[in-house]
């Protein structure tokens, strides 16, 4: 009901998504026992989900073709704002790049729901600390000077249209 499935719906309609970098990651570390995970190693896991998620903004960049706009499930930035709410320093190479590499103007958020909030074996945020992520967000993308599209809280078909419409009206 929330950002993946938008984003499936999306993708059902011939658009390209990109996979959130960050889901994966902690898929993966918890496989290993690793400790790149947010609640064992803050910085390590914040390093890699940087890292994975330039890695696939400077991917996509290179193979774009046409103007078909291309949704990424989270970004770079998303690395950066983590680093904001655990307390750890954002290194200056990582401000440089979110001031350089630029995905579009506008950023579409979606404002956390409580119906349809959940928490899983990747997600283990409760509700108070989802709505600090959500605002700790908004101020990241902001100091970046991203323009916000806040996506209304209704059926995933609305939304897919109100997303689809807006960058119609914005080529």
């Amino acid at each position: 009901m929330g950002k993946t499935s938008l984003l499936e719906a999306l993708q059902i309609r011939g658009y390209t998504v990109i996979p959130e970098v960050a889901r994966q990651l902690i898929k993966e570390k918890q496989a290993i026992d690793g400790d790149a995970l947010p609640w064992k190693n803050k910085r390590l896991y914040r390093d890699l989900m940087f890292q994975r998620s330039l890695e696939s903004f400077e991917k996509v960049m290179k193979q774009k073709q046409g103007s078909s706009p291309i949704f990424f499930d989270r970004g770079f930035l998303d690395a950066i704002c983590y680093a904001s709410l655990t307390g750890i320093r954002v290194e200056n190479d990582m401000k440089i790049l979110a001031e350089t590499w630029r995905y579009n103007d506008h950023v579409f958020i979606l404002p956390p729901w409580k119906e349809i909030y959940q928490t899983d074996a990747q997600r283990k945020q409760d509700w108070n600390e989802a709505v600090f992520t959500y605002n700790k967000m908004i101020q990241t993308y902001r100091s970046y000077q991203y323009n916000l599209v806040e996506v209304p809280k209704t059926t995933i078909g609305e939304r897919a249209e109100f997303i689809l419409t807006f960058v119609t009206k914005e080529k």
